[in-house]
């Protein structure tokens, strides 16, 4: 049989689609046009990694449409680029070639949110890997051989030197962390408690020590613990011993416990960040008048702007080096054993698990 032979301008692509908790994997194939639409780039996705988000779609955690193509964080090539000129967030024109990160989130960048400059809550988001499976438009997510990039979505070019295992979680675990310490303030000099030493803990222990920061890492874990240490942690104290007098308390476990040690370490002036809470969960609850009389800021964080991914891909191009952070992914699965790659990441002891959707 004669091979089917695809125009010049016709890319072929291959999805894995959630289909619901408890079910595997099915895989789509698709084709999609070289040139995109106006303001549209089209990336073949080198490496993406399982997030912590993905696993708590595909436990039902969270709820999802289905089916869907998950998949959020991830570093790519770009293969076409459409009309209206897209560029980079640093301002660089967006061109075939350039390897490339993206945000989680694409804005509009006309509503009242994104004026008032909350694009990562736009009224009309579309988030990558979030979104119901739509065979008219199907590349919305990592966990495919492509993707198509919409307007308003953050590009960030990626230095030769740093490494795609590095370069993945920067979509999202990398430029959270950005968006919380820029959401905390001054860092230099002041006592940081960070609450939860999985992907984003780790990166915000290394983060905030290059800030300058005291950093004091708290998780249940002695493993964790002992990885906080080696990304820069001065004080590493298990879930039952709660610091004290903190200026900045970042919770990036979503575990309740985790927030309330947040909310008792504050010093006077000081400022809780709470991150890791995507998920329903057990309320806490709040004490109204230590908030008054210490001076307290209590702030939450969902998704980024385009400049904390900007940042983190600064960060990680000028210090992944200095931090094992490649140490961070695990094994490496192809896009068929995405299941394998998923049962990995909810048991390996690595924060990650990486999918190369092209072998």
């Amino acid at each position: 049989m004669t091979a089917l032979t695809l125009p010049d301008d016709v890319v072929p692509a291959r999805c894995a689609l959630w289909e619901g908790v408890g079910l595997p994997f099915s895989f789509v194939g698709v084709t999609t046009s070289r040139t995109p639409a106006p303001g549209e780039v089209l990336v073949r996705v080198d490496l993406a990694t399982v997030c912590g988000s993905d696993l708590h779609t595909v436990t039902g955690r969270r709820p999802s449409p289905v089916p869907a193509l998950l998949g959020h964080e991830q570093v790519g090539t770009v293969v076409g680029v459409g009309g209206g000129d897209p560029r980079c967030v640093d301002g660089r024109p967006v061109v075939p070639g350039m390897r490339v990160v993206w945000s989680v989130t694409a804005a509009c960048g006309a509503c009242d949110r994104c004026l008032r400059g909350m694009t990562q809550k736009c009224r009309a988001l579309r988030k990558y890997g979030h979104e119901p499976w739509d065979e008219s438009a199907p590349l919305t997510g990592g966990f495919a051989t492509h993707c198509v990039l919409l307007p308003g979505t953050a590009v960030v070019a990626v230095p030769d030197p740093l490494p795609d295992v590095v370069a993945s979680p920067a979509s999202c675990a990398t430029a959270t962390v950005a968006a919380a310490l820029d959401a905390a303030g001054a860092l230099e000099g002041r006592r940081l408690l960070v609450s939860g030493v999985g992907m984003l803990g780790l990166t915000a222990v290394a983060m905030a020590r290059e800030a300058g920061c005291h950093v004091i890492a708290v998780d249940p874990e002695p493993a964790r613990r002992a990885q906080a240490l080696q990304f820069g942690a001065a004080e590493v104290r298990d879930a039952g011993s709660v610091p004290e007098d903190v200026d900045v308390a970042l919770e990036l476990s979503g575990h309740p416990e985790g927030v309330r040690t947040c909310l008792r370490a504050l010093g006077v002036g000081g400022t809780a960040v709470l991150v890791g809470s995507v998920a329903p969960g057990e309320p806490v609850a709040l004490d109204p008048e230590r908030v008054v009389r210490g001076l307290h800021t209590v702030v939450g964080v969902h998704n980024y702007r385009a400049e904390h991914l900007q940042r983190a891909v600064d960060f990680l191009a000028a210090r992944h080096d200095a931090y094992p952070f490649a140490e961070l992914v695990g094994g490496t699965y192809p896009l068929g054993a995405l299941d394998e790659a998923v049962a990995a990441a909810r048991s390996a002891v690595a924060p990650r698990q990486a999918i190369l959707p092209s072998r």
